[in-house]
């Protein structure tokens, strides 16, 4: 089901919490609402459950207008942050819970929560109470319970952020299976940069109510549209430097630059991703801190008076103090606008 809000905008007293113009998301993909504390995220969710009423603006459920409907209405699943269980309840009780007030026959309500229970992979667990289980078994029974009705939107609220490193990565892998198998629409909600980057088909990245960027995950992180996209995705965080730009060409030092097509009045802010900087002769450097992260090494080193950090592989060998030579990769090299933070790109790039 392809989920479309047009002008879609709610206000609070003293401030505007969600302003999203025209925005589709896509039937069937699983899409992350992504962006820091306070950014709107959830609040969208609640404008699209019907659980929030918006100030103005329409919402489409396919070409279907459900903006004036209540959530029951809306044939939506929602999971919610806490997951929301009935602690009286098994868990069999809990995933039919939405069957059962929709006086569905006793056979049919059987067969669908085995079913879901199958799904979710906790069919031995049916018995049990919630008390009696686990963060991600209790996950696993709410998102049986969303999809049990066979909702035409699956809603998401923060449902990892109550879990453990090691539960996490495993619950994120089996939201993308189930919601693979469905095929239903889902929309995850997170501030965790890594989450939305793994499991997502298309991420909105949100910033005080508005989308900033929509589009796949590593087109994303790839060609970022302004400051704050750049800023917020990445870890280690991009780097920005004030470089001159003189006959064409950026100046990373007096005696290194790069060639730039770039016509531009104002100031530009320069950002340089850590996994930019190579082994090379364009650039020595002195070495101040050496972190082994696994698989890449991070350093650090001054350039035009910043702190400025570099991933290089595990297998170079340096220490605190080396002097060392590098190169930079400009495909991640990124050019903004110092007020606006806007993306400047090279003409051949527009």
């Amino acid at each position: 089901m392809e989920l479309r809000l047009k002008n879609l905008v709610k206000d609070f007293p003293g401030t505007r919490a969600v302003d999203t113009g025209e925005l589709t998301i896509l039937d069937g993909k699983l899409t992350g609402l992504l962006g820091p504390s306070g950014c709107g995220k959830s609040t969208l969710l609640y404008l699209i459950s019907g659980l929030q009423k918006p100030t103005s603006g329409r919402i489409y459920f396919g070409d279907r207008d459900v903006t004036d409907l209540p959530p029951e209405k809306r044939e939506i699943g929602l999971v919610f942050q806490n997951y929301a269980l009935y602690p009286h309840m098994t868990v069999a009780q809990n995933i039919a819970f939405p069957l059962v007030n929709r006086k569905v026959k006793k056979a049919e309500i059987q067969e669908r929560t085995a079913k879901m229970a199958a799904l979710v992979q906790i069919e031995e667990l049916l018995n049990r109470k919630p008390s009696q289980l686990s963060g991600g078994q209790q996950q696993r029974v709410a998102i049986a319970r969303a999809l049990v009705k066979r909702p035409e939107i699956l809603l998401l609220d923060e449902p990892l952020s109550n879990l453990d490193a090691r539960l996490r990565l495993e619950m994120r892998e089996e939201i993308r299976r189930i919601q693979t198998e469905t095929g239903v629409t889902t929309v995850f909600v997170t501030h965790d940069q890594e989450e939305a980057m793994s499991i997502t088909d298309e991420i909105i990245l949100m910033k005080k109510g508005v989308v900033q960027q929509q589009c796949d995950p590593q087109r994303m992180y790839l060609d970022p549209a302004n400051q704050f996209v750049a800023s917020f995705l990445g870890s280690p965080p991009i780097d920005y430097f004030h470089f001159p730009m003189r006959d064409g060409r950026l100046w990373i030092t007096e005696s290194y630059s790069l060639p730039m097509n770039i016509r531009h009045e104002g100031g530009i802010l320069t950002g340089i991703r850590p996994e930019a900087w190579g082994r090379g002769n364009d650039l020595q450097v002195q070495i101040q801190t050496v972190e082994h992260r696994g698989k890449e090494t991070l350093v650090t080193f001054a350039l035009a008076g910043t702190k400025t950090r570099a991933l290089l592989d595990i297998t170079d060998t340096v220490r605190p103090g080396d002097t060392i030579g590098l190169t930079l990769r400009t495909r991640f090299l990124y050019l903004f606008d110092e007020d606006s933070g806007i993306r400047l790109r090279q003409e051949e790039e527009k």
